[in-house]
C-alpha cells in the first residue's frame, strides 16, 4: 500500500454480496496515480460480472498509456460497454446487468488530473480544507440537486434516488455520443486530496460529514476505513467503495525573504595605495603649468564629444516620437486597449486549456474581484463554470463590452456562484441553454440579452417560452 493512494470496499449493513469494485494503483513505469470506483448493477451474479468487466477493461488500456490520457480513458470505458454488451447476449441471466463508474488519472508532478464518468458514482476534491463535488450525478434526482430544486439531505432521502439516466450496458451506442462520457481536467495542487465513492457512501454520508472526516490528521487509510464506518453507522444500505489520492508534494512557491542590509566595507589594507615617500622634482614636463595645460585641453575635448552625444540623442528621441505620433495617429483611439491584469489572463488562458466540461474555480488561484478589460471566451459545446466560494467579475473602466458572449457554437453554459458588476450588459446568448445558478448581478442594468435568429425570407410559426428563474425565494418571470 502507498500512503498517497488507497482505496477500500465494503458489503454494507443490508446486502448479501458485494457489487462494487475499484482501483487504486499507479500506473507502472509512471508517476501517474489512477484510481477508479466501479458499481454494478443487474442482481447477484449480474453486477459483480459487469464491474469485473468494467475493472479488466481500465487495467489493459491504462496501463501501457500514451501521450493522450482523456482519449485511451474514454477508450478503456467504451470498450468495457462494448464488452458487458456482449456478455448480456451471451448469457440471458445477465441481460439486465450494467454498472456506473468514475475514473481518475491524476498526476502530481504536472499538479494536474483527469477524469471521466458515468451514472452516479461520485469525485470530490478537497482543498483547503473545503470539499468541492466535481462529478455530475447522471440521474433525474442529481439533476435536480445539482440545480438547486433539491437540498443534499431531500436527495439524500428521495424514493427515485437509485434511478439512473447513464450506466455502461444500456445499449446506448457510448461511442457515438459525445456527451455521453462526462470528462473533463483540472489542477490538482499539492496538499489537494481527491475521493472517489460509490452511492453507498454518498446516499448514507452527507458532505459535512464527509469533509469532517476529509480534515481530520491522519493516513489516507484511516480517513477511508473512517468514512466507510460513517455509512454503516447511518444503515449501510448499499455497498461502499472509497477511493483516496493525495497530492504529498511540496509547493514550489517559498516565502520572500528580506533582502540583505548592504553594509559599506573598509578596504583591506593592501588594497589602499601607499602614499609616495618621495615626491618627485618638479622640473621640465612635471611642471604644474604644464598639467594645468593638458587638463584644459582634455576638458574641451571631454564637453565637444558630449554635446555631439546630446545632439545625436536629441535628433534620435525626436525622430522616434515623430514615428509614435504618426502610427498613434492612423488607428482609432477606442482601438488602444490596456493589457489584461493578470487575474483575468489567468482566468481566459484557464478556459483556452480546459479540455472537459466543468472549470472550478478556486480562493487559492483567483482572487476576487476580477477585473473585465475583454470579453470571456468559452470554447466547446457545453462548459460548466462553478466559482467555489463565489467571485465576482468587476468592470474595468475602460471596457463598455458584455463580459460573457455565449457564441452559437456552445449549446449549454452553466454559470455557478458569480457576480457581475457595473455592466451595461452582463451576459449575452444566442438560441444558447444557460443556467445561472446562484449568480447576482449589481449594477447591471441589462442582466442578460437574448438574441434569437430565424432562416432568412422564411415564415416562422411557434412560441417563444418565458424563463422563469428565482431571486432568493421569489420567482421572476423573463420573457425574451
Amino acid at each position: 500500500m502507498d500512503k498517497h493512494f488507497f482505496g477500500t470496499t465494503d458489503t454494507g449493513k443490508v446486502r448479501d454480496n458485494n457489487e462494487d469494485a475499484f482501483i487504486a494503483e499507479k500506473i507502472a513505469g509512471t508517476a501517474l496515480i489512477m484510481g477508479c470506483v466501479i458499481d454494478g448493477v443487474g442482481g447477484y451474479s449480474g453486477g459483480e460480472i459487469a464491474s469485473a468487466i468494467a475493472r479488466k477493461s481500465i487495467l489493459q488500456h491504462l496501463n501501457l498509456p500514451n501521450a493522450d490520457l482523456p482519449a485511451l480513458m474514454r477508450e478503456a470505458i467504451i470498450a468495457a460497454d462494448q464488452q458487458i454488451m456482449n456478455e448480456k447476449q451471451l448469457v440471458k441471466e445477465h441481460e439486465k446487468m450494467a454498472c456506473v463508474l468514475t475514473l481518475v488519472v491524476a498526476d502530481p508532478e504536472r499538479n494536474l488530473f483527469h477524469y471521466a464518468h458515468v451514472g452516479d458514482t461520485r469525485l470530490y476534491l478537497l482543498r483547503d480544507q473545503s470539499l468541492v463535488k466535481i462529478t455530475k450525478d447522471q440521474s433525474f434526482v442529481g439533476f435536480m440537486e445539482d440545480s438547486g430544486r433539491l437540498s443534499e439531505e431531500q436527495a439524500m432521502k428521495h424514493p427515485k434516488r437509485n434511478e439512473i439516466n447513464k450506466a455502461l450496458g444500456f445499449g446506448a451506442n457510448i461511442k457515438g455520443q459525445s456527451d455521453y462520457i462526462e470528462t473533463g481536467q483540472s489542477p490538482f495542487l499539492p496538499g489537494d486530496v481527491l475521493l472517489i465513492c460509490s452511492d453507498g457512501l454518498s446516499d448514507m454520508v452527507n458532505r459535512e460529514q464527509i469533509t469532517s472526516v476529509m480534515t481530520i490528521n491522519a493516513s489516507l487509510q484511516e480517513k477511508a476505513l473512517k468514512l466507510t464506518e460513517m455509512a454503516n453507522a447511518n444503515g449501510g444500505l448499499d455497498n461502499i467503495t472509497v477511493v483516496l489520492i493525495e497530492n504529498d508534494r511540496k509547493s514550489a512557491l517559498h516565502k520572500p525573504e528580506k533582502p540583505k542590509t548592504r553594509l559599506t566595507r573598509k578596504p583591506a589594507a593592501s588594497q589602499v595605495p601607499e602614499k609616495e615617500a618621495v615626491q618627485p622634482a618638479i622640473t621640465g614636463n612635471n611642471h604644474p603649468a604644464n598639467h594645468d595645460k593638458g587638463k584644459k585641453g582634455t576638458i574641451t575635448l571631454l564637453v565637444v564629444i558630449c554635446l555631439a552625444l546630446l545632439g545625436a540623442n536629441a535628433y534620435l528621441l525626436w525622430r522616434n516620437r515623430s514615428n509614435e505620433r504618426k502610427a498613434l495617429s492612423s488607428q482609432r483611439l477606442s482601438q488602444i486597449k490596456p493589457p489584461r491584469n493578470p487575474q483575468e489572463k489567468k482566468l481566459q488562458d484557464t478556459l483556452n486549456r480546459m479540455t472537459g466540461k466543468i472549470l472550478v474555480l478556486t480562493d487559492s488561484l483567483f482572487q476576487s474581484p476580477i477585473l473585465i478589460t475583454e470579453p470571456l471566451r468559452f470554447r466547446g459545446d457545453t462548459v460548466y463554470l462553478i466559482a467555489e466560494k463565489g467571485i465576482t467579475l468587476k468592470r474595468d473602466t475602460s471596457f463598455n463590452e458584455v463580459p460573457i458572449e455565449v457564441l452559437p457554437s456552445n449549446q449549454h453554459l452553466q454559470l455557478e456562484n458569480l457576480t457581475f458588476e457595473d455592466f451595461p450588459t452582463a451576459i449575452a446568448s444566442q438560441n444558447n441553454a444557460v443556467i445561472l445558478k446562484n449568480v447576482r448581478f449589481v449594477n447591471c442594468p441589462n442582466a442578460m440579452e437574448i438574441v434569437y435568429h430565424f432562416p432568412q425570407g422564411r415564415y416562422v410559426s411557434g412560441k417563444l417560452p418565458k424563463s422563469t428563474f428565482k431571486t432568493d425565494s421569489l420567482p421572476v418571470t423573463v420573457t425574451p
